[in-house]
């Protein structure tokens, strides 16, 4: 073999296996909107696309209110149809009777946005603006907060609730600093290795803090026998024939974890036992889809985790991520916030 015929092919080997590094870092690094999140106490991100193709949510006809629907109309967005990803960091707040309630928010959201008619909105809504990195924050009051919302590029927005700037104004430098694959918060760097891969939906920290109530985590009624400090990973993925719910609770030791596993095990028992009840309640499809849910409820222990996993029926996520009549950006009329952002 002649020497640059050689040459010719470690090179062009060479640059197939740089191209399969990079696209392996690609996929297993976080997702960008994640990314752009200030430093939190947890993190929650939705690939919408997927759900979208299982729902089919953007064929539905979505009853609105008449905020959301001139949201609608002044911006062009159809959050059903235009998002697609949303990622949400979660700040404990010091005081949880403040405005902002026990947790305040920073989002991005990726989508199909009219840059000019957003903007437009944004101005006839705001009642101040700030120019920071090249690009145009709006304030706009809400029940006490101060939302702050800005158009980082021609598919990303970011929005924060915090009382001070630092947190919108830190999306807006990671933007621009145009961060590697691998960049990003200090939990997400932490904690989104455990994240299964190619999971549609999921959530690293303390996601039971909008849930906490008295120090302990409450859902659905329910206080679950864990702190609301505990540290979760949770995903949603799809799975043969059905999506599957996983969250882990990372405990301090193995033992712990045991005591978790044993408390919750029970409450699960007791969720199963009372379905009937639960049946006597709802229409018969939505009972069903409960039922196969609670059914497959199941808690294990690995090492220092306790490990709850269960089937999640269509017709449950569907239902799940419908969104309400209200849901849109601030409006101007209402001098409430009719959102998407909590």
């Amino acid at each position: 073999m002649r020497k640059r015929t050689r040459y010719s092919l470690l090179l062009m080997l060479a640059l197939v296996v740089a191209l399969v590094v990079a696209v392996w870092l690609r996929k297993t690094a976080p997702p960008e909107a994640a990314r752009l999140l200030p430093e939190s106490d947890a993190i929650v991100y939705v690939n919408l696309k997927p759900v979208r193709s299982v729902t089919h949510l953007d064929r539905d006809n979505v009853s609105r209110s008449p905020d959301y629907q001139h949201f609608v109309d002044a911006t062009g967005i159809v959050p059903e149809r235009d998002l697609d990803a949303a990622a949400f960091a979660l700040h404990r707040m010091d005081d949880p009777n403040g405005p902002n309630g026990p947790v305040a928010y920073s989002e991005v959201f990726e989508g199909r946005f009219d840059g000019a008619r957003l903007a437009a909105y944004l101005e006839s809504i705001a009642k101040s603006h700030e120019d920071y990195a090249g690009h145009r924050i709006f304030t706009i009051p809400i029940e006490g907060r101060q939302f702050r919302i800005a158009q980082l590029g021609y598919d990303t927005i970011a929005a924060s609730n915090m009382p001070t700037t630092e947190q919108i104004h830190a999306m807006l430098d990671r933007y621009r600093a145009a961060a590697s694959p691998f960049s990003g918060s200090s939990l997400l760097a932490a904690r989104y290795r455990d994240v299964p891969l190619l999971s549609l939906a999921w959530g690293i920290g303390h996601v039971g803090l909008p849930f906490s109530e008295r120090g302990h985590i409450q859902i659905f009624g329910l206080q679950l026998p864990l702190p609301e400090d505990t540290t979760f990973v949770a995903s949603l993925r799809y799975g043969v024939g059905a999506l599957h719910l996983r969250v882990e609770q990372i405990a301090p030791t193995d033992a712990d974890a045991a005591r978790s596993a044993q408390a919750l095990g029970s409450l699960v028992a007791l969720v199963q036992a009372v379905q009937p009840k639960l049946d006597a309640q709802a229409d018969k499809a939505d009972a069903d889809a409960i039922r196969e849910f609670t059914s497959s409820l199941k808690i294990d222990q690995h090492k220092d985790r306790a490990v709850l996993t269960a089937s999640l029926p269509m017709d449950l996520l569907k239902k799940l991520v419908t969104p309400s009549a209200g849901a849109g950006l601030p409006n101007a009329g209402a001098g409430q916030s009719s959102s998407p952002v909590p």
